[in-house]
């Protein structure tokens, strides 16, 4: 079949069922421009339509699309900054996510958007991934095409896949709030952590309302497949945080028990959220699990990099405090490939970190093995399979996919390289 039928196909769907398809596409091929429904009535019953799924109207084209520069090179091969071409949404997203955590009670609306405020945001960089994803993933759509009816679609799924960043922002950062309180943490973001300056209940009810603001959210999208990918994501938060507060000694120095923690505590979230994007925007099966394989790569890359930052980052730089999972004794994956080089290390390990003298032992052990080195190469490792779910999309000469899929083939690359 091909991707006009199937386009066509979908808008039909979604207008109204099969019967309303005939009636609006001709078997000619409407869809490529030909014998359309007049756009005012279309306009009326898609406005009506929850599920309206397809590409932004920032992605119709005309026939200057991928125009080359003069010197012969095209905006897709240019090296852009992956944060810069989604800066605007990323603000309009900001300023929505304020309003969306606004709380009639004054002190849980203070707690709730105190990560929300001008200059605590954090890197955004989940929703920069999911804005990404959402452009890397659009349909290509034919020049000869009347866009009217696919600008008013497109507006309303690009705000869709919005709704999808908003809301991981949202769970990530109750997540956060909830984390602070395990973990007795005084700063986060490079500022006081919430927990320290309102207390620890109104910390975690600050993140039980961001997390019934998400769901509220998550619930108006109308897609059955995506709540449950979500709920999935939040409740594999509760079981990674679960599965480091309660470790065997022999789950304590498993590398593989280790990984399974991380994915639920970093990568599932942003696996599912991406897989959600790509569900949202009508792909197939496949291609959704291309993007959840990027998601899920990307976020274990960037968990090895925080657990070696852990331990060759400063305070100022990670904006919470260095050594911080060793002095509160989560053993990472640099300490784990350690242990392997020296058994001795298992001792340390087992006696615990509250005796400074210990950490120090574990510290120089550290410093002497690999273990530093192999996690690198661990995540690089990630980052490369992450570039090959992206290198795995289906082709497309549409300069803003490429644009985008390189952008994020650039992420990945900086997990690596990042300092902070």
């Amino acid at each position: 079949m091909s991707w006009r039928w199937a386009l066509a196909r979908r808008v039909a769907t979604l207008v109204g069922g099969a019967a309303q398809a005939q009636r609006l596409f001709s078997s000619s091929g409407a869809l490529l421009g030909r014998q359309f429904t007049p756009a005012s009535q279309i306009r009326n019953q898609v406005v009506a339509c929850r599920g309206a799924t397809f590409v932004s109207s920032r992605w119709l084209h005309d026939a200057t699309q991928c125009q080359t520069r003069q010197d012969g090179v095209s905006r897709a091969e240019e090296q852009q900054d992956p944060f810069e071409l989604v800066a605007d949404e990323l603000s309009i997203l900001a300023n929505r996510l304020r309003s969306m955590v606004a709380a009639e009670v004054p002190k849980l609306a203070s707690a709730a958007e105190y990560f929300f405020k001008m200059g605590a945001e954090g890197k955004r960089f989940r929703p920069t991934v999911l804005l990404l994803m959402a452009s890397a993933l659009k349909f290509p759509i034919s020049e000869s095409t009347d866009g009217g009816v696919f600008s008013l679609v497109a507006s309303k799924l690009r705000t869709r896949q919005q709704n999808i960043a908003e809301i991981t922002e949202m769970i990530h950062v109750a997540s956060l709030l909830h984390d602070d309180v395990l973990d007795d943490a005084d700063t986060r973001r490079g500022v006081i952590s919430l927990n320290c300056i309102m207390g620890n209940k109104l910390s975690v009810l600050a993140g039980d309302f961001l997390l019934s603001r998400a769901c509220v959210a998550l619930a108006a999208l109308g897609n059955t497949e995506v709540v449950s990918l979500m709920a999935t994501a939040v409740e594999h938060l509760v079981t990674g945080e679960t599965m480091q507060i309660s470790t065997s000694r022999e789950q304590r120095q498993s590398m593989e028990y280790y990984l399974e923690k991380t994915y639920y505590k970093t990568a599932s979230l942003i696996s599912n959220s991406c897989k959600a994007v790509a569900i949202l925007a009508g792909h197939t099966a496949d291609v959704s699990l291309l993007a959840y394989e990027y998601g899920r790569n990307l976020g274990l890359a960037f968990q090895l990099i925080d657990d070696v930052l852990d331990f060759t980052g400063t305070s100022v730089s990670l904006g919470k405090g260095s050594l911080s999972d060793i002095h509160h004794g989560i053993i990472t994956a640099p300490i784990l490939y350690a242990m392997e080089e020296f058994p001795q290390l298992h001792d340390v390990v087992d006696q615990g970190f509250d005796n400074p003298a210990n950490v120090e032992l574990a510290l120089d052990y550290l410093q002497k093995s690999r273990g530093i080195e192999r996690t690198k190469e661990l995540a690089r490792e990630h980052v490369n399979l992450a570039i090959k779910a992206i290198e795995a999309l289906p082709d497309s000469d549409d300069e803003d996919v490429l644009i985008s899929r390189r952008a994020l083939i650039d992420i990945s690359q900086r997990v690596i390289t990042r300092t902070k």
